[in-house]
């Protein structure tokens, strides 16, 4: 049988990887697919490196169009990232007629929508576990394992960057600043860390995974966004004094208002498996109706376990290229005709518990000014402490509250800080149980 054509794009970190892994594990991806794997072109900007990867089977071009318009490739395996010359490649392919394989979740929550309807209309594939947490099967189980399922809620730690600076942070009470220089010496974070620290990232991810899940058309757009600069070490020690850690989560949920699509630090009991997925470890919590909770956990980036993504998609797609359309798992896991654009609803809309830290003088009379500005909004407490002074005469207050809409909250902390005794900003974060 001839064997599956590939034409990468991209010979860095994860193409390196994925050329090494198809070179290694040659003779068992063989066996498993009857029928062999061989990269016949790449492309690349620095050829000297994509030389001493690829050795000399290989053609290479700094040009992506050598490689999508080839008639010797049959899947483009892009790993250029970023939405503006991987977008051209991938839509250059797809009209080529090839298949495309991608770890880029930018150019998928940014455009996944048009992507997929164009690679319908050219009847190939577009396959992209390798698109979120890296090595974790997390896209397979969403678009196939729980198929039988109706999902109804995903937790995700996926940036692995954020989980370490927050891990740090909490076991040595280090501070943000100092524990992202950490990560940007030990090459975790970028040297412009904001995609990771502020949620973009983890965003995009989110919104493939609740597209997956829910059957609807991808929303990275309205996606809640709001990152870990500004969490301070005290907050973090605090959770942990009262039974949470802090993590930076996506979280989607399907409720009968709308779905619930948002990044933010959240306080989660340490009790969960979750709240103990530590260092640059990725971790993806669903609930669905049928199996109840699964998890999902292990390394979300690097380049043999993003390369096993990669070429696990390159071996389904060997199996079904000859398949029917009709036949093949559909891009967002649901019939193309079945996909709902359901509402996202907005943060104000969305329900949780919260975590508030209240700084103010340290006089009779204030912790009932606080809890009665919350019992007015109909804000349950669940457990308040107040820390003492901190500062001259200021105090602490710290209030865990059941239950409620976030506008609730919102008007709550806007009353809070106008009394006369108490010193903006409140800090709020919002908690989870992750219970069902």
């Amino acid at each position: 049988m001839q064997p599956i054509r590939i034409g990468i794009l991209g010979v860095g970190t994860v193409g390196g990887g994925t050329v090494k892994l198809l070179q290694t594990n040659a003779a068992e991806i063989a066996r498993r697919l009857g029928r062999e794997v061989v990269i016949t072109r790449a492309a690349s900007r620095n050829l000297e490196r994509a030389q001493r990867v690829c050795g000399s089977d290989i053609m290479l071009s700094t040009e992506v169009a050598d490689v999508v318009t080839s008639a010797d490739v049959d899947v483009v395996v892009e790993l250029i990232g970023g939405t503006t010359v991987a977008k051209d490649a991938v839509v250059a392919a797809i009209s080529n007629g090839k298949h495309v394989v991608t770890a880029n979740k930018k150019l998928l929550a940014e455009h996944g929508n048009e992507i997929f309807a164009l690679a319908e209309q050219n009847n190939v594939m577009v396959m992209f576990e390798a698109a979120v947490a890296g090595g974790i099967p997390i896209i397979k189980a969403l678009r196939e394992g729980l198929a039988a399922n109706q999902i109804e809620s995903i937790a995700g730690i996926i940036n692995g960057t954020s989980n370490f600076i927050l891990t740090e942070m909490r076991e040595h009470g280090s501070a943000f600043a100092d524990v992202l220089k950490q990560a940007q010496e030990l090459g975790y974070a970028e040297a412009d860390p904001t995609f990771d620290i502020e949620g973009h990232d983890a965003a995009h991810k989110l919104s493939i995974m609740s597209a997956l899940a829910f059957g609807t058309p991808l929303n990275f757009h309205h996606c809640y966004l709001e990152g870990i600069s500004r969490l301070e070490s005290q907050d973090i020690r605090y959770a942990e004094e009262l039974g949470y850690r802090i993590k930076l989560l996506g979280i989607t949920r399907k409720t009968a208002a709308g779905i619930e699509l948002r990044v933010h630090p959240t306080l989660i009991p340490e009790v969960r498996l979750l709240a103990n997925v530590n260092g640059v470890m990725n971790a993806v919590q669903v609930q669905a109706d049928m199996v109840g909770e699964t998890l999902y956990y292990g390394p979300g980036a690097g380049a043999a376990p993003t390369a096993s993504a990669v070429v696990a998609d390159i071996i389904d797609t060997g199996r079904l290229m000859g398949a029917n359309a009709g036949n093949r798992v559909p891009y967002l896991a649901f019939q193309p005709t079945q996909v709902q654009d359901l509402p996202v609803l907005p943060i104000s809309e969305i329900t949780s518990s919260y975590y508030l830290r209240v700084s103010a003088q340290d006089e009779p009379g204030v912790l009932g000014e606080v809890a009665n500005i919350l019992a007015a909004r109909g804000v349950s407490i669940e457990a308040l402490i107040q820390k003492g002074v901190v500062c001259h005469e200021t105090a602490e207050i710290v209030i865990l509250t059941h239950s409620t809409q976030e506008k609730h909250i919102t008007a709550a902390i806007a009353e809070i800080e106008a009394l006369p005794r108490t010193f903006a900003p409140v800090t709020m974060i919002r908690m989870e149980s992750l219970h069902g």
